[in-house]
């Protein structure tokens, strides 16, 4: 009896998970390992899941799940910083007609519903463990796991995010770089009014946006310039936080009610950045935010981790070569697709970080979620 073909997959973040559970369903053997003890399932506020992210989500075998924990909508609101709705939009739907435009939801629930899919799998799962890339050849790669036992794979797949250190192991050089601006993120109590994502351009802050997660959620956010994170006290995010919302208007002033506790703000730089050339080398491939980041002015961020998950799974079960052409046409599938969003979502901030008041923003959003509509 022919044994099933081994794979390792390091990070256990939505592109991990993902491509865990196609190729599971695939019948290849799978460990997942995964750095944290915990498996990230408290970490974020809230994510915004459009289209396309559902599309895969339903691949998954998850969309259920995912519809009945979070909170649809189909347009986005653009306010000025009183709350005086100035524009509303309706979303593209780029998961096509059958699924909402957008759904909200509490990242630390995403997380939970990825890692129950895991489980079921049948996959074998290790937390709080890392790996060091012994050898590879053109057959597998050696790896010894931070509990000391050695094995080999017939491919190791890098979903260990932004700071990847599997990427920086076989020699790519690329890393996250700072755009300039950076964002303060909260979940909160959901107002009965809030029924979709609002914009404010603007204030004291570029942007000021919440997006419902639920019937009872929502996160809220605001992007600024970005600072030196060692001035600003971890204790004081709650009161650095209000100070820039109370600004604001409309629903606001219920949302900054609630900040109060500084261990539930979350503060973060944005960051691009985009492998060019390949995706691999050998038998290891990068998927997700080891291979590419943009900031989240398009959304896109989770959305194309996984569809990197599902069509490196695709291409990796429908034929029996595993090889630098393969790898490589992984690579040439997803760059083209990629590389607009990363480029649209870091243009979207450089226009406001330069204060250019006739930006097009509507048409390149347009564009590009239009191409996000197609399968990838």
């Amino acid at each position: 009896m022919t044994q099933p073909r081994t794979v390792l997959v390091v990070g256990g973040g939505a592109a991990g998970n993902a491509v865990t559970i196609l190729l599971r369903r695939a019948g290849l053997a799978v460990d997942l390992i995964e750095a944290k003890d915990d498996w990230n399932a408290t970490a974020g506020s809230g994510i915004t899941l459009q289209g396309n992210a559902l599309r895969v989500l339903r691949e998954l075998g998850v969309w259920e799940r995912v519809e009945a924990s979070g909170f649809g909508f189909g347009s986005v609101g653009i306010t000025a910083p009183d709350g005086t709705v100035l524009h509303v939009q309706d979303d593209l739907r780029t998961g096509g007609d059958d699924l909402p435009a957008t759904v909200g939801m509490q990242r630390p629930r995403l997380q939970q519903i990825l890692i129950e899919a895991v489980r079921s799998s049948g996959a074998t799962v290790r937390l709080g463990t890392t790996a060091e890339i012994l050898d590879q050849d053109a057959d597998g790669v050696r790896v010894r796991l931070s509990d000391g036992t050695e094995r080999r794979y017939d491919l190791v797949v890098a979903a260990d995010g932004l700071g990847s250190g599997t990427r920086a192991a076989i020699g790519i050089r690329a890393k996250p770089e700072p755009t300039g601006m950076a964002i303060w993120r909260v979940a909160a109590p959901r107002p009965a009014g809030v029924t979709r994502t609002d914009l404010a351009y603007g204030g004291p802050a570029y942007i000021a946006g919440y997006c419902p997660t639920s019937e009872t959620t929502l996160y809220a956010y605001v992007v600024e310039a970005n600072r030196d994170r060692a001035s600003i006290p971890a204790e004081s995010y709650a009161d650095e936080m209000r100070r820039l919302t109370s600004a604001y208007g409309g629903h606001w002033p219920e949302i900054t009610a609630h900040l109060t506790d500084p261990a539930k703000v979350n503060y973060t730089w944005f960051d691009r950045m985009l492998v060019e050339g390949s995706w691999h080398r050998g038998r290891v491939v990068l998927v997700g935010d080891a291979a590419h980041c943009c900031p989240p002015t398009l959304a896109q961020g989770a959305a194309l981790s996984l569809e990197d998950a599902w069509v490196l799974a695709q291409m990796l079960t429908a034929t029996e070569t595993w090889d630098d052409a393969l790898f490589q046409a992984y690579y040439e599938r997803r760059v083209p697709r990629v590389r607009p969003v990363v480029e649209a979502s870091v243009q979207i901030g450089r226009w406001q970080l330069d204060g250019v008041r006739d930006a097009d923003v509507p048409g390149l959003m347009g564009r590009t979620m239009t191409m996000l509509r197609e399968l990838p």
